[in-house]
């Protein structure tokens, strides 16, 4: 556990700086800024046209009388990204992006899809009886 805490605190900072100052030497201060805004933008626009299509669905699932899981799986990644979205950063915004995605985030859902699988098998969430 400390070490993906080690990994989220020290290390992603470090490449976003380092992405930053290369970026900011190739194409200069003033137009880096600008490319995070334009990026920040579109993926504010993402999450917004995705955030509505997802709740457009859970609607229909529930109005059918459905549980709505993979559309709330959708939604719990749609704002995974948004999040990422507004950490400032060439590689956080990368990352969210690939959340917002629909064709990236069934990637996503299937690899959450087998990791859970693998962590019921070996047993990681007994099951408890009451």
């Amino acid at each position: 556990m400390f070490f993906r805490l080690f990994l989220v605190f020290a290390v992603i900072p470090v490449i976003e700086i380092y992405l930053l100052i290369k970026v900011g030497s190739l194409i200069g201060g003033l137009p880096t800024v600008a490319l995070l805004l334009s990026i920040s933008c579109l993926g504010a626009y993402l999450v917004r046209s995705q955030g509505f299509r997802i709740l457009a669905q859970i609607r229909e699932e529930l109005g059918e009388g459905r549980l709505p899981a993979a559309q709330m799986m959708d939604g719990a990644l749609v704002l995974i990204g948004g999040l990422l979205l507004l950490t400032p950063g060439f590689f956080t915004d990368f990352l969210g992006i690939f959340f917002l995605i629909p064709a990236t985030r069934r990637l996503i859902k299937a690899w959450i899809g087998l990791w859970l699988q693998a962590r019921l098998l070996r047993g990681r969430f007994p099951v408890r009886r009451v």
